[in-house]
C-alpha cells in the first residue's frame, strides 16, 4: 500500500499549539510535530499575542499540514480552544510549546485504536522530564502508568499528587467534545482541571508503555510555577474546587471524599501565609468533606529553622533551597547544551 493510500484510510490526528513568548523552543516543538510517522496529521500553532519572535519562527513551517494564527493575548486556555475550533481532526494531540513528542509517539497510541476500541477510552503514554536536553530527559514512573479505570486514575492522583502533562493524552474527538473547552478563568492549573473532566467524561484510560513525550521543566517564568502571584493562586483555589467537583459528581463515596480532603491537604501549604482568606475557604470545603485540615507542617530537615527563625521563615526555606538547586542543574544543562550545540555547527 502507498504512503498516499495509507494516508487517505487513517484517522486524521490535529495536533494543536498554543504559543506565548516561547521563541526559544518553539521550532523544536514544531519539528517533533512534524517528525510525527503517523502519516494523516494537521498542526494547528495558536500565537497568542507573544512579545518576541514566537509568530516570525513559527510562520516559517507554514505548510499544507501547519497552519499558524496569531489572537491578541487571552491565556494559554483561550488559545487552546481556539486550536480546537479550527481543527478537523479524529483525535487530539494537545502540545506545549516547549515540550517533544517522540517520533513515533501518536503512531503508537493510534494502534491501540484499531477494532473494538471505545472512542470514550482515553490513551496515556510515559513523559520524561527535562531542561534543555531531551536526551537526558528522566522517566520517572508513577501508579499512573498504566490501564486504570476513570474512578481509580482519580484516587490516585488525588492521593499521592501525581499527574500527567497534557501532551501525554491523545483523547478522540468525541470524548474532547464531551469533556467541554478549556476554562478561560484558570491562570494556573487549567491542564489538571482540563484532564480531570476529560478522565470523568471517558470510560477508561488505557496505557501505552512505547510511547514517549518529553516534558520541559522551564522554570520561574513558565506558567506551572505559582511563586507570589495572586492571580495564580486564586486560579489554584478555584481549579481545586472544580477538581472535587468532577470527581463527586463520578462517584460520591466515603473513599472519594478522602481523597478530596488528601487533595486539599496536599495543596494548603501553598496559600500560608499570604492568603488566610483562601485557607479559610479550603477549611469550609473539608468540612463539607466531613474533615478538617490541620496548618500544614514542614519537612523534618527544615525543623530546626522553624525553631530558631518561626515557621514562615521555615517556609520560605523549603520552598527556596530546592529552587535553587533547580536552577544550578538547570544552568549547568543549559551550558552542556550550548557546548553540544556548538560542536555540531563545526565544520569537520
Amino acid at each position: 500500500m502507498s504512503d498516499h493510500t495509507k494516508t487517505a484510510v487513517q484517522p486524521l490526528v490535529s495536533i494543536l499549539i498554543p504559543a506565548y513568548n516561547a521563541e526559544s523552543w518553539i521550532a523544536d516543538t514544531i519539528k517533533s510535530a512534524l517528525s510525527q510517522t503517523w502519516l494523516r496529521k494537521e498542526i494547528i500553532i495558536v500565537n497568542d499575542g507573544s512579545k518576541d519572535g514566537t509568530l516570525s519562527i513559527a510562520q516559517q513551517f507554514v505548510s499544507k499540514e501547519v497552519s499558524v494564527v496569531s489572537q491578541p493575548n487571552a491565556g494559554g486556555s483561550a488559545a487552546r480552544n481556539r486550536a480546537f475550533a479550527l481543527s478537523h481532526g479524529d483525535f487530539i494531540q494537545w502540545l506545549d510549546s516547549d515540550d517533544l513528542l517522540a517520533p513515533d509517539k501518536i503512531a503508537r497510541q493510534m494502534e491501540a485504536t484499531g477494532n473494538g476500541f471505545s472512542k470514550r477510552t482515553v490513551l496515556s503514554s510515559p513523559w520524561g522530564s527535562f531542561f534543555y536536553r531531551s536526551s537526558k530527559a528522566r522517566f520517572s514512573p508513577t501508579s499512573l502508568w498504566c490501564d486504570l479505570s476513570p474512578v481509580e486514575w482519580l484516587l490516585r492522583k488525588f492521593e499521592q499528587g501525581v499527574y500527567m502533562p497534557p501532551a501525554s493524552w491523545l483523547v478522540s474527538r468525541e470524548l474532547t467534545e464531551a469533556a467541554g473547552p478549556w476554562d478561560t478563568r484558570l491562570t494556573f492549573d487549567d491542564d489538571g482541571e482540563y484532564f480531570v473532566r476529560v478522565i470523568a467524561g471517558s470510560d477508561g484510560v488505557r496505557f501505552i508503555p512505547d510511547a514517549r513525550t518529553y516534558y520541559r521543566v522551564s522554570g520561574s517564568g513558565s506558567m506551572s510555577h505559582i511563586g507570589g502571584s495572586n492571580k495564580k493562586l486564586e486560579s489554584l483555589f478555584l481549579s481545586m474546587q472544580l477538581h472535587i467537583s468532577h470527581f463527586r459528581s463520578l462517584e460520591d463515596s466515603d473513599r472519594v471524599r478522602a481523597a478530596c480532603l488528601n487533595y486539599l491537604r496536599m495543596w494548603l501549604i501553598y496559600f500560608y501565609p499570604a492568603r488566610l482568606d483562601i485557607i479559610e475557604r479550603i477549611q469550609q470545603l473539608a468540612a463539607a468533606l466531613g474533615g478538617q485540615l490541620a496548618r500544614p507542617g514542614l519537612r523534618r530537615k527544615y525543623a530546626w529553622i522553624e525553631q530558631v527563625f518561626g515557621w514562615g521563615t521555615a517556609r520560605r526555606a523549603e520552598f527556596l533551597l530546592p529552587n535553587l538547586k533547580v536552577g544550578l542543574l538547570r544552568s549547568w544543562d543549559r551550558a552542556l547544551f550550548q557546548l553540544e550545540r556548538g560542536a555540531l555547527k563545526q565544520p569537520n
